[in-house]
């Protein structure tokens, strides 16, 4: 796993725009992934960011990078709490959520509906995309849009902008710690 390959996937989320950002790469195996993250752990915990391996599966690894402050306030919104609990979240604690969403990743071929809390997503989206079985969405970009399209599409725009910077930034030669923002 490349450093290029976090800041093209992450890029919000080291500039402290999102709460998390998921991707996935490949490794020869579970060590690999394990030293991979170790390392990135090592330049970015001091920043106020995580990384962890949610997921290890027939060679590549599903990486979560996220700002545990960030994740903590918004699994603290009351409509993001009663979806958690209707999916079988049985704690508030940021760190047993994210445990679970592993477990469920693990269980199951397809990605857990709610998985967009925990990547900062508006909660009325989250919501709306399960109530709605993914369909009769307003509009779609980084993720699909039940609530106020416009303030969604001024996000997309952010990200979009803030990747394209960060990706000029990181092959003028700045590295991914004086990428990332501390918070």
């Amino acid at each position: 796993m490349s450093e290029e390959m976090v800041v093209r996937h992450c890029s919000p989320t080291l500039a402290g725009l999102k709460t998390g950002s998921l991707f996935t790469a490949k490794f020869a195996d579970d060590i690999e992934l394990r030293d991979a993250v170790r390392k990135l752990n090592r330049a970015l915990v001091k920043k106020g960011l995580r990384v962890l391996p949610l997921r290890y599966r027939n060679g590549i690894g599903l990486i979560y990078v996220y700002r545990p402050q960030r994740l903590f306030h918004d699994l603290q919104d009351e409509v993001a709490c009663e979806l958690l609990k209707d999916c079988g979240y049985c704690n508030k604690s940021p760190e047993q959520c994210i445990a679970h969403l592993a477990k469920r990743l693990n269980a199951s071929e397809e990605f857990p509906h709610e998985i967009g809390l925990f990547l900062g997503y508006p909660t009325v989206d989250v919501l709306g995309f399960i109530q709605n079985k993914a369909q009769n969405f307003k509009c779609s970009g980084m993720w699909k849009v039940y609530g106020d399209v416009e303030q969604a599409q001024k996000t997309f725009a952010l990200y979009k902008k803030c990747t394209r910077i960060y990706c000029e930034q990181w092959s003028l030669g700045k590295d991914i710690e004086r990428l990332t923002v501390a918070g």
